[in-house]
């Protein structure tokens, strides 16, 4: 790309992009700040405010408990919508509820308990945080050997390492989609069939590359996933996870938290716990209803946007990203930190600079252009399809070139706070 890359460039892309209208359907109330943070806190859906007044008003409102016939459906109903539009996974198979970290101790617990003798654990060693810590306590608490196998910070798990350390003890391999720091994108299909040659089970970490990335699991024959629907798919902060358990599996494994939504013949309130036929047995309590509804206005503009053209149009912002990056920023020492191979990269891309922390809050402040950080030394740019626009990558990084030639990130403060 060249350095004198003007902005109109950026505006012809928008004027022929088939999901530009698609971005009057969020709620954007600063048009001059850019928000390349969707990878962490997607955007408000236009309809979603109005969509959860009718549910209070009406639904809890008038309605009271005579609602609950239909809200007890709501997580299997949402569940049916991701897997058609965004995980290419059969009806019957995905479930909305809990979070991602506990759909994922629930999964790794029965999968671990249906593994008979096999006492290995396998997981990325720059695996998301949550998921590392879960795994770590299932594996102390079994005695079970916890296996974290080195990566490459920028370019994630190598399929050659993976598969040289599965061997026949191996019950268990827990992996992102996604890598969270770089974006690295996993090959479903090789990894399954790499695990399944020796007998294990893969786990899937889906929270990084659900509404951005086709995961097509049935294809791929994925077994096990969770994942969270507050990123790319836009349904709300702290908003419910979903899991996913391929239908050949679902009777043959126990989750370890033995919850009333998950008791057969739940209203006949038993004494004793049995597990519910099929995917029900995966439910613990009682749903949020409040918290699960968002879910819906999202999903209808994922649905309208067709999750191929929200991969089409993630690759040419990501395309955009590290060549204005290589272009403007490697002077002051940024480089390009993710897969520069699109095909080997989700939706966000990350750029490493030694100052990193100061530079994604004076950019943020001083540049009006929110993304974030993470460590070691890593800024995060997450272009979300379904609202960003080409010329707000533009303005992402001249804004952000700006800043770095006259190094306007000195005064920000460089002390780790709570959230970065």
């Amino acid at each position: 790309m060249r350095e004198d890359f003007p902005r109109s460039v950026a505006k012809e892309l928008d004027a022929a992009d088939p999901l530009a209208h698609l971005r009057d359907r969020f709620v954007i109330g600063d048009d001059d700040l850019v928000y390349l943070d969707g990878n962490s806190l997607g955007r408000l859906p236009a309809a979603t405010p109005a969509h959860l007044d009718r549910l209070v008003r009406q639904g809890w409102g008038e309605q009271l408990v005579r609602s609950w016939p239909t809200w007890i459906e709501w997580g299997h109903r949402l569940g049916d919508r991701l897997a058609a539009h965004a995980l290419g996974a059969r009806p019957g198979e995905v479930v909305v509820s809990d979070s991602t970290s506990v759909n994922l101790y629930k999964l790794a617990a029965a999968a671990l308990d249906a593994a008979g003798d096999r006492r290995t654990v396998l997981v990325d060693a720059e695996e998301f945080p949550s998921d590392r810590y879960v795994l770590q306590g299932l594996a102390e608490a079994r005695r079970l050997t916890l296996r974290m196998l080195p990566s490459d910070l920028d370019q994630g798990l190598r399929l050659d390492d993976l598969s040289a350390a599965l061997t026949d003890d191996v019950a268990l391999v827990v992996l992102s989609a996604v890598a969270y720091r770089s974006g690295a994108l996993q090959d479903l299909a090789a990894v399954n069939a790499a695990a399944r040659r020796v007998g294990a089970v893969v786990l899937w970490d889906l929270s990084h590359a659900v509404g951005a990335v086709p995961l097509a699991l049935s294809a791929t024959g994925a077994d096990l996933a969770v994942g969270c629907t507050y990123k790319y798919l836009n349904a709300g902060p702290g908003a419910p996870a979903f899991l996913y358990v391929r239908r050949e599996w679902q009777a043959r494994l126990r989750q370890p938290i033995q919850g009333w939504f998950g008791q057969r013949d739940q209203f006949v309130m038993g004494a004793d716990y049995e597990p519910a036929p099929g995917l029900d047995r995966f439910l613990v309590g009682t749903p949020p209803i409040l918290a699960l509804a968002p879910l819906d206005p999202a999903l209808d503009v994922l649905a309208e946007a067709g999750i191929d053209r929200v991969r089409a149009k993630g690759r040419r912002l990501g395309e955009m990203i590290v060549e204005l990056t290589d272009a403007w920023l490697t002077p002051y020492g940024f480089r390009v930190a993710s897969p520069r191979d699109p095909d080997r990269r989700g939706s966000h891309v990350s750029l490493y600079h030694p100052e990193a922390l100061r530079i994604s809050r004076a950019l943020a402040t001083d540049g009006r252009v929110v993304g974030d950080y993470r460590t070691p030394d890593r800024l995060r740019l997450g272009a979300a399809p379904l609202y960003t626009r080409y010329v707000d990558v533009w303005d992402a990084l001249r804004r952000l070139r700006d800043l770095a030639e006259r190094r306007g990130w000195e005064g920000a403060p460089g002390a780790p706070s709570r959230v970065t």
